[in-house]
């Protein structure tokens, strides 16, 4: 279904190491078998995956297979978690406030927290 297109595959670090293998041989190859099919379909998908835990720490203790890991590993972004990202917790509040509050048509009342 996502020929073409993009796939996200959240949680990437809890895939189990059969599936690793499988997908590994998708990214490879670019073909993927439909469940009960003997035939392969090419496929041409981009891949983001996310994750909580650190895939090179998975990697090194041999938990995450590392050639899954340099074929998903091109383009890495980094995002800490809010609470580490101090005034983004405010411009989230209000962007979220306005777009609800315009959606079921209510005045937006905004406030400060103390730092």
């Amino acid at each position: 279904m996502a020929n073409g297109g993009t796939i996200f595959l959240d949680e990437i670090s809890e895939i189990s190491p059969q599936t690793q293998v499988k997908l590994l041989g998708a990214l490879q190859d670019g073909e993927i078998y439909m469940i009960g099919s003997r035939k392969p379909q090419n496929v041409d998908v981009r891949i983001i995956s996310a994750t909580n835990k650190d895939l090179t720490n998975l990697v090194e203790n041999n938990i995450f297979r590392k050639d899954l890991f340099f074929r998903l590993n091109v383009i890495r972004i980094d995002m800490p978690p809010l609470r580490e990202r101090g005034d983004d917790i405010l411009l989230h509040i209000k962007h979220f406030s306005m777009k609800f509050a315009k959606e079921i048509g209510k005045e937006v009342h905004f406030f400060k927290i103390k730092q």
